[in-house]
């Protein structure tokens, strides 16, 4: 098959992860692979270089296609622009599958797809574009949008069934267009994570008995580090045990940092500042406990990779979360902006070792073969090859 994905931007984040993977083990698996996105600029970093670098055992490569008008942004000049583009990269590639990743692109790209009469159009949902924290009229924009998207491709996927149930209660698109991909990712560096444990802890300057809770996730609107830090505040002066280590980079950095200041926490926050992807596992190795406090979310893969990791997690109940993160099952759940539960959850956590250890090693188990990236490709290349034989009921698509 030849197949393209197109994605917004090419930054470090999960569903470009997913997406990335995607595309390497389709082109493993001998297909021909595109790759079309959107400017990447920002502290959040590039998955670019690690597509450039990529080769198959017989030297198949996937095509990185940078497209100047594929902006995040609704943008009502760039956004036509943007479609012309990518009919015009479309036809000179001629793909079998066009699969769209991320909303604007989804948008954009399935109107591209089907005004070019592509035979299978495919779309993933990795986090709803409309929420609780954007403005109404933006969620009416989105949800317009995406009704009218999902009339121009064959099959919709969701990383998790809250993705599915939420577009579906908005009555976008058709039941019978839904599938269930769980975001694949490489299990085996996170298997291995706990053995860098004592030696990535004293290379981020952790004593032996500090207690250290770690977020990785970009410092931005959303993500939730305000709650933590106004969590941690009481406890963590009372504690000497305490310390905080963020992973990853973002607008926000500075701001958070003066946040924590305000609290008296500054000295007790290791923050790594933006670590390419293979470095996520050795830093998730130095904590204790992972704490994934955002507001939105598709089905978070830091909770997953964490699990993975070996590690007990504390999460907010959005979207997707609570499909991996299962309440008192392989972790703790709270309500978001409820920043008194986080912090109950937290002491629960530090003061109850056993259960603790016990909530890690139950999530460990579960996701180590549902998370497999080989799991998502050849799911995926299944769905593909359903709608090219003419399926329109892809709800028995099973991995």
């Amino acid at each position: 098959m030849r197949i393209m994905h197109i994605s917004t931007r090419l930054i470090l984040g999960g569903s470009q992860e997913n997406t990335v993977l995607s595309c390497e083990g389709q082109a493993a698996a001998g297909h021909d692979v595109a790759l079309v996105f959107g400017p990447i600029y920002g502290p959040e970093g590039s998955l670019l270089d690690r597509v450039k670098r990529f080769r198959t055992d017989d030297g198949r490569a996937v095509e990185a296609i940078e497209t100047p008008n594929l902006t995040r942004e609704l943008h009502p000049l760039k956004d036509p622009r943007c479609v012309r583009d990518l009919r015009r990269l479309i036809r000179d590639w001629k793909p079998d599958v066009v699969h769209t990743h991320s909303s604007k692109a989804g948008i954009l790209g399935r109107m591209a797809a089907w005004k070019e009469h592509v035979r299978c159009v495919m779309h993933t949902i990795h986090g709803p574009p409309f929420h609780a924290f954007e403005k109404a009229w933006r969620n009416a924009v989105y949800v317009r949008s995406e009704r009218f998207a999902a009339k121009r491709c064959h099959v919709i996927g969701a990383v998790a069934q809250a993705m599915r149930d939420q577009f579906v209660a908005r009555r976008i698109g058709r039941e019978q267009q839904y599938v269930i991909v769980y975001s694949g990712m490489e299990v085996e560096p996170f298997l291995k994570a706990p053995e860098l444990r004592e030696s990535m802890r004293a290379r981020l300057g952790f004593k032996p008995g500090e207690f250290v809770i770690g977020t990785v996730a970009r410092l931005a609107e959303n993500k939730g580090h305000d709650d933590l830090l106004e969590a941690l505040a009481d406890r963590s002066k009372a504690d000497s045990r305490v310390r905080l280590l963020w992973v990853g980079d973002g607008w926000w950095r500075q701001r958070l940092m003066q946040h924590a200041a305000r609290l008296g926490l500054q000295d007790r926050i290791v923050t790594t500042g933006l670590v390419p992807p293979e470095q996520v596992a050795p830093h998730m190795a130095a904590m204790d406990l992972l704490v994934h406090p955002s507001y939105r979310e598709g089905l978070p893969r830091t909770v997953t990779q964490g699990m993975l990791a070996g590690l007990p997690v504390v999460a907010n109940d959005v979207d997707g979360t609570r499909e991996v993160c299962i309440d008192r099952q392989t972790g703790l759940l709270v309500q978001p902006e409820d920043v008194r539960g986080l912090h109950d959850a937290i002491a629960w956590m530090m003061e109850h070792p056993d259960e603790r250890a016990a909530l890690a090693a139950a999530g460990r188990a579960m996701c180590r073969t549902r998370f497999a990236a080989q799991t998502m490709v050849d799911h995926l290349l299944k769905i593909y090859r359903a709608c090219l034989s003419g399926e329109r009921d892809f709800r028995h698509v099973q991995p």
